[in-house]
């Protein structure tokens, strides 16, 4: 058998706010799962995206901390068109969330940003050019 990668995990320090946060990015999180330690959200083509809370995280590995300096994850939207990066990139960081790197059109074709979750991980917004 040949495996088959099954989802990205995020350890989390405040699981509703890290829920509110893609959901803002249009997953379907239902508002329950804002109180529980361990959550799973199905995306399209049979992946998901896995948060889990610092408790949980040293749970299973007692001496756990947080990485440490850089970005430790990347997660990525599509956007349909290079004025919705624009849009989503101001309407997140008005909601209070940091923008790391404002919108521009990249050299490999692309409008890019990337905002930081409220674990500090960077989610790239995209639009082919």
């Amino acid at each position: 058998m040949t495996p088959r990668f099954a989802f990205i995990g995020l350890v989390v320090a405040d699981m509703a706010a890290s829920l509110a946060f893609y959901r803002r990015l249009g997953l379907d999180i239902p508002a329950s799962a804002d109180t529980e330690p361990h959550v799973d959200v199905d995306l399209p083509g049979g992946l998901q995206l896995v948060f889990d809370t610092v408790d949980v995280a040293r749970a299973i590995e007692p001496d756990w901390e947080p990485p440490q300096g850089g970005h430790h994850a990347a997660i990525a939207f599509r956007c349909d068109d290079p004025a919705e990066v624009d849009k989503l990139y101001a309407e997140l960081v008005a909601a209070g969330h940091t923008g790391h790197l404002p919108p521009w059109d990249a050299f490999w074709g692309q409008r890019y940003a990337v905002v930081l979750d409220p674990d500090g991980h960077h989610v790239d917004l995209l639009a082919t050019l």
